[in-house]
């Protein structure tokens, strides 16, 4: 049969009405398509629908019939059309993340290609920044969300840890450290070190493990990037602290540090602010992903 769900929307309004310009009205159809579609769908059944005089519309036993079985039927199709619209809806447009270096290049290629394949219609804009920078933009709600180093400032973001990336020394592999499976830190006193400057979320961390060892080290270079920090490693300035995430070139080895120091990664957000539909799918795939990540976890 060739029935229509605008004859079937049709004959539900008038039955319900019992009234053909009030169901016309409630559709916000004129009364001659109403009566169009009522006419269409009582012949394409073979079946008078209505009774009707002057004065009203009156359901005919078949009518009947049909009112009460695809009055409930209706209802359900609608509610299915409008949680697939609202899905599809949920899935398209665009997310600001803003995200350090060290996961610019690490966790977010992952996400982002994770969501190209699971949401077609999603699009994710990285903002490849310094920690200063992704703080700076999420405060500014420049960003609808930022991936980066747990700023511990108690209370200014809402913010979820979703990693722990442990820090690694990385030299050459001629170096002494490099025959080492797992190095001491105190084994890098004295040591000539090449490490992030202070725009990097993991130099405090860096600084708080030496200090607390009392380990004296010699900084010779400082650099913004880890890619230019593994440079002058491989020219042989000296050797570095990284974090796991970041993984040197195959000229350079990483060793795990012991005791293991780690750095937080974290999601954060403006505090107290609800993050859109699609930022917060995009916040649960990066929570996904971490927790498979083989740095760690959240444990």
């Amino acid at each position: 049969m060739n029935v229509s769900l605008r004859q079937l929307r049709a004959f539900l309004a008038v039955a319900r009405q019992q009234h053909f310009r009030r169901a016309s009205e409630s559709l916000h159809l004129s009364q001659p398509a109403v009566s169009r579609h009522i006419a269409e769908l009582e012949a394409e059944l073979g079946l008078k629908l209505f009774d009707r005089n002057t004065r009203e519309v009156v359901p005919t036993e078949a009518g009947r019939y049909l009112e009460s079985a695809i009055g409930r039927v209706l209802d359900e199709l609608e509610g299915v059309l409008a949680h697939v619209h609202s899905e599809s809806e949920r899935r398209r447009g665009k997310v600001h993340v803003a995200s350090v270096p060290t996961l610019s290049a690490g966790l977010m290629p992952q996400c982002i290609a994770d969501c190209a394949k699971r949401y077609a219609e999603l699009t994710i804009q990285l903002h490849d920044q310094s920690q200063t920078l992704v703080l700076d933009s999420v405060r500014g709600g420049e960003v609808d969300f930022g991936l980066a180093i747990d700023p511990m400032t108690a209370g200014e973001f809402d913010s979820e840890v979703i990693l722990r990336d442990p820090f690694v020394v990385v030299c050459r592999p001629d170096h002494p450290l490099a025959r080492l499976g797992r190095v001491p830190w105190r084994k890098l006193h004295g040591q000539r070190l090449v490490l992030l400057d202070y725009s990097s979320g993991s130099r405090r961390l860096i600084d708080e493990a030496l200090a607390r060892r009392g380990i004296e080290v010699d900084i010779v270079q400082q650099t913004g990037h880890t890619l230019t920090a593994f440079r002058m490693v491989e020219a042989g300035l000296g050797i570095s602290v990284s974090p796991a995430l970041s993984p040197p070139p195959s000229t350079l080895v990483a060793r795990p540090l012991t005791p293991v120091e780690h750095r937080n990664i974290v999601l954060l957000k403006r505090r107290q602010r609800s993050l859109s539909p699609l930022a917060a799918l995009v916040w649960e795939r990066l929570r996904a992903l971490a927790a498979e990540w083989p740095a760690g976890g959240t444990g």
